[in-house]
């Protein structure tokens, strides 16, 4: 059982927004993602403790949902994202085998508040020792699944098509390739494949105006961007670094932010905010937000609003920082209602409002 609390009333931004943060009084740890199973029901994945915790709004109430996917919690894998088509659940984290991890992907279906009939149907290949850069969110479109999977801090193997390690995959919702992906045309592509070159992709939103899935993806030392997932490009990795540099400094390739033959992303950060979540805005409580993209900050602790136009992604806003710690993932309910998480040890699941 647990009860709301608003915890905070403030006024933000060059606009003078009036905003309401709305805490719930439920404990999280380290949460990753949520989707809704209905209008009034959210499913939230903790990434450590791979615990799915279902919270029902109008009753008040969060239940510990059981599942017997084979979680393996190192360092940034775990439980990651969940997504949900009426009572089919698609899950992603990381799974072990012979002490390397990677990238999965599970299909399971939710009764009586227990995943069944979990399946594996997909893993990225190969597996690597090192527990970072899993990727992992999850877009449903039509018929498809799309999935970000991270390059796991190897670098050029995202200039690979012939694994998923670093790319885009696009699956039938049982896991199957469809016959439209780029391998048709290039035989030496993953048949799951669908775009290459990226590093750590940890955002990912249907766009309501195009119907283009977008993902937000980390750079190393600056070069965090938000660009399109298109069939068949290439955005760099580790080839370019989109205005980054390494860690240390040094420059990443010839040092340039995209090359002829590369997909340009549509915004770039330099230096990098460590992007997070990102979600296109629907919903009538904020117009002048609508079909804009709300972006998450993990480095800065904010949320922003990418205001568009017709030349594209023109203004970030800040609309609010500093007030949950490091936002991780963005939902919204049908009235428009905005709903975070924040990567924290001991955190909450939160509601913006007017």
């Amino acid at each position: 059982m647990f009860f709301r609390l608003i915890i905070i009333i403030f006024f933000y931004s060059s606009s003078l927004y009036s905003l309401t943060l709305e805490k719930f009084n439920v404990d999280l740890s380290y949460p990753w993602g949520m989707t809704w199973v209905d209008s009034t029901k959210l499913l939230i994945t903790q990434k450590k403790s791979a615990e799915i915790v279902l919270i029902d709004l109008t009753k008040n109430t969060s239940t510990i949902i059981d599942h017997q996917i084979p979680v393996a919690a190192f360092g940034q894998g775990g439980l990651l994202d969940i997504i949900s088509e009426g009572n089919d659940i698609w899950i992603s984290c990381s799974i072990l085998k012979e002490r390397h991890l990677t990238t999965a992907i599970f299909k399971s279906r939710l009764e009586n508040n227990t995943l069944v009939d979990s399946k594996l149907i997909f893993e990225a290949e190969p597996y690597f020792m090192n527990a970072k850069h899993f990727g992992s969110r999850l877009v449903l479109k039509d018929d498809y699944l799309f999935a970000s999977i991270g390059e796991r801090g190897e670098g050029m193997i995202a200039q690979d098509p012939s694994n998923a390690i670093g790319s885009i995959i696009r699956i039938h919702k049982d896991g199957n390739p469809p016959s439209d992906n780029p391998y048709v045309e290039n035989s030496n592509w993953l048949p799951e494949v669908f775009q290459v070159g990226v590093r750590n992709p940890q955002g990912m939103s249907l766009d309501p105006l195009t119907n283009t899935v977008y993902i937000s993806n980390h750079g190393p030392k600056g070069g965090d961007f938000i660009g399109p997932v298109l069939k068949g490009t290439n955005y760099g990795w580790k080839r370019v670094a989109w205005g980054g540099t390494n860690y240390s400094g040094t420059k990443v390739g010839d040092g340039n932010a995209w090359e002829p033959g590369l997909l340009k992303p549509d915004y770039i950060w330099v230096p990098s905010i460590g992007v997070g979540g990102i979600k296109f805005y629907e919903g009538d409580l904020f117009p002048e937000w609508q079909n804009s993209l709300l972006v998450g900050s993990l480095k800065f602790k904010y949320l922003s609003i990418l205001h568009r136009s017709e030349d594209g992604f023109t203004e970030e806003e800040i609309i609010f920082k500093n007030k949950i710690g490091r936002i991780r993932d963005i939902e919204i309910n049908q009235k428009g209602e905005i709903f975070l998480l924040a990567d924290e040890p001991k955190t909450s699941l939160y509601k913006l409002t007017p």
